[in-house]
């Protein structure tokens, strides 16, 4: 009996102390993925005891809010740095269209050397207010008007909406969810359309615990995946840079995250998270 006793213990202690390496180790990846500013971690609960595991979901969900509210921060800065250049740019390009117009509507003008070159200064003052009115959007973008959304009636708006794509629908058919209508739309049909100019045939959208849509365009380099959300950042001549900017802030609006994976050799997938 002393000797099964003693198994007993040294089981036991053998058991505790794996148990506390695998508590350590779980802590050390938290602390590094903190340090390195990564709050999509999320580590299993199984193997748990109940304590342990509700403490450790409650750090798994933790690691979302923070992300959303990192995300949140950023398209703030990024709103308060639009509000400032557009209001710059808008007070030059003004009076530069309103003076240039007059002069074009002066009889002395018409048919004369300047002419053209009036002309030209107006058509640049009016592209630069037309780029500045669609940066405003980043900034005048309402707060989100929750409804109940039916997912797959409005995948079925997009279909329609852009009937050239192979679409592959993976949902049940029933799926409902809380969200804006118009904003979700407008989501999925800016990464359509950004698609679709990756040279994209086939479009896959499904619902694993979040919104997944994959397509088979052109992968995005590695050093473009960082910036690809950034207002103003584009790769594409003549390209504004405010699609999925707009995005990320459309979800930023839900209380979510939208991020991008893109490997060679594989589709690209953007994954729109949302609160339960």
């Amino acid at each position: 009996i002393l000797a099964l006793a003693g198994i007993l213990i040294v089981a036991a202690a053998v058991r505790f102390y794996r148990h506390q390496c695998l508590l350590r180790d779980r802590a050390y990846l938290m602390r590094e993925a903190v340090r390195n500013r990564d709050f999509s971690f999320r580590l299993p609960v199984k193997g748990l005891f109940f304590g342990e595991r509700a403490m450790q979901q409650a750090l798994n969900d933790m690691s979302l809010d923070i992300k959303a509210l990192e995300a949140r921060k950023e398209v703030e800065s990024w709103q308060r740095l639009t509000r400032v250049l557009t209001h710059e740019i808008m007070n030059a390009a003004t009076p530069i269209c309103s003076i240039s117009q007059a002069y074009l509507a002066d009889p002395s003008i018409k048919g004369t050397p300047y002419e053209e070159g009036i002309i030209a200064i107006h058509q640049t003052g009016m592209g630069m207010t037309a780029f500045v009115e669609n940066y405003r959007k980043l900034t005048d973008l309402q707060e989100a008007e929750l409804e109940e959304v039916d997912l797959q009636q409005t995948l079925e708006t997009l279909r329609a909406l852009y009937p050239d794509v192979a679409w592959h629908i993976h949902t049940d058919g029933q799926l409902r969810f809380k969200a804006d209508r118009g904003m979700m739309l407008q989501v999925l049909s800016n990464l359509t359309k950004n698609a679709c100019e990756a040279g994209a045939r086939d479009i896959d959208i499904r619902w694993e615990n979040a919104l997944l849509i994959s397509n088979n365009g052109a992968p995005i380099p590695p050093d473009v995946a960082r910036e690809i959300f950034v207002p103003f950042f584009t790769t594409k001549q003549g390209g504004q840079g405010i699609g999925l900017a707009l995005c990320k802030q459309m979800v930023n609006n839900h209380g979510g995250t939208i991020t991008a994976q893109s490997v060679t050799g594989a589709d690209t997938c953007f994954t729109v998270k949302l609160p339960r």
